[in-house]
């Protein structure tokens, strides 16, 4: 058994009523949406609940994992001592996850240990959950000033843990967004605190985990975050998975960004995996794959141009297409394209049989194209767009991040086909559609 859902939740110890004392409700949209989460835990029943905690213990080059059978902890700095938490620890968990990490030589382990006692991080979280559910052990971990890479590898390591031990698992990543949104916060006012917790809600909210190794350390530490290299971790608990987001609140009037969003794993949509396996099979065996027989009707049966793009960290890999078919079913059209978009790009390397756990595939299946008098048939989102000047031809696809205005869109759809940019040219537009 593997990750059952993910929650990304903050912090704010307010939010407890014995601290808040009534201030708790002006984010009463938060102390909602936590309810809510407290619930669906509830629901799932987990065996284990893996806490990621900014107010952990924390080194710069080492990841620590709580020891022990178990801990406690209070509010008492926040005035109200009385409110105390305890847990069990899942040791077992805890052995194999340490194994696992000394095995793979990521710095990581329960040496250490500075602090025994629960931290807020974690505690706020639990006081919800454990109002309607008590019947689980967790996993305490910390954060450090290793590389985002290696957040991200633990994480693949707890979910490859969680599926060892047949763990019914739940992952909570705890952490506030930026602590600069109002001159009277923590931290006072930036602009980048603001733009910082716009931005993470639309890519939480997505579920477009890929997109958090694109925020600069720089615009990070200016927006004072507290929780990206928690949703780091999450990301990678739900490597190779396909995701369900849902964006619950977001609040921020004391100068702090709280936002709740939840993450379930679906099940791989058929396209991405025929892509996968394509490229895996060829990588690892230098074969070219017939279809698998379990796969959508449509993608036996109909023929399409299609697109296959690879992500590696947040950024291309690779991306190979055809504008229009060119085999006998889209599957067949996936299958040679994937295995081009890995080993072919011009652009990159091939892929290396190392680097297959680290991508993340795309796959667009075009429409009709259609030609179009002039760009204002355009839209940058919907519509891809085929720029053609005798047998020269650039194709790009729609919405696309960074690409943000029809002119852009023309202008590096003619720089790909080697048309200069005062050249006037054909117009074409089709639609995709877009499986992750």
């Amino acid at each position: 058994m593997s990750i059952v859902g993910g929650f990304m939740l903050p912090h704010p110890p307010l939010i407890v009523p014995e601290i808040g004392l009534g201030e708790e409700k002006k984010i009463q949209n938060t102390v909602d949406a936590f309810w809510e989460v407290a619930k669906e835990i509830a629901d799932l029943k987990p065996e284990t609940i893996v806490v990621v905690s900014p107010h952990s213990v924390m080194y710069e080059d080492y990841i620590h994992i709580s020891p022990g059978e178990k801990a406690s902890g209070d509010f008492g700095q926040f005035g109200a001592g009385q409110v105390t938490i305890e847990a069990e620890y899942d040791t077992e968990f805890v052995k194999e996850l340490c194994h696992m990490a000394d095995e793979n030589q990521l710095m990581a382990g329960t040496f250490g240990e500075r602090d025994k006692s629960l931290d807020h991080g974690t505690m706020v979280p639990l006081y919800f959950i454990n109002q309607v559910y008590q019947d689980y052990r967790i996993v305490r971990i910390g954060l450090s000033g290793l590389p985002l890479e290696a957040h991200y590898a633990l994480g693949k390591y707890i979910n490859e843990v969680s599926e060892k031990l047949s763990r019914r698992t739940v992952f909570i990543a705890s952490g506030d967004l930026s602590h600069r949104l109002k001159e009277y916060g923590p931290y006072g006012y930036k602009k980048e605190g603001p733009m910082y917790d716009e931005r993470i809600m639309e890519v939480m909210g997505r579920g477009d985990f890929h997109e958090l190794f694109t925020f600069e350390k720089e615009f990070r530490e200016k927006a004072a975050e507290c929780g990206h290299l928690s949703f780091i971790v999450m990301a990678g608990a739900f490597d190779k998975t396909a995701v369900e987001a849902k964006r619950l609140s977001y609040e921020g009037p004391f100068g702090v960004g709280y936002g709740i969003c939840t993450f379930y794993p679906v099940e791989q949509d058929g396209y991405v995996r025929l892509a996968r396996e394509s490229l895996e099979t060829y990588v690892k065996e230098g074969r070219i794959i017939e279809g698998p027989k379990d796969l959508p009707r449509e993608l036996v049966d109909c023929c399409a141009g299609t697109f296959v793009s690879l992500k590696k960290d947040g950024s291309l890999r690779g991306c190979i297409g055809t504008i229009v078919a060119t085999k006998a079913s889209i599957a067949e059209e996936i299958i040679h394209n994937a295995v081009s978009a890995g080993m072919y790009d011009p652009r990159f390397y091939p892929v290396a049989k190392e680097e297959l756990s680290e991508l993340i595939y795309s796959v667009d299946v075009l429409g009709e194209t259609e030609e179009i008098s002039s760009k204002d048939d355009l839209d940058v989102k919907k519509y891809g767009v085929i720029v053609s000047k005798g047998r020269r031809k650039g194709l790009l696809l729609p919405n696309l991040e960074g690409i943000d205005t029809v002119e852009e869109q023309i202008d590096i759809a003619k720089q790909k086909a080697g048309i200069g940019k005062q050249e006037h040219v054909k117009l074409q537009r089709f639609e995709v559609v877009r499986h992750r």
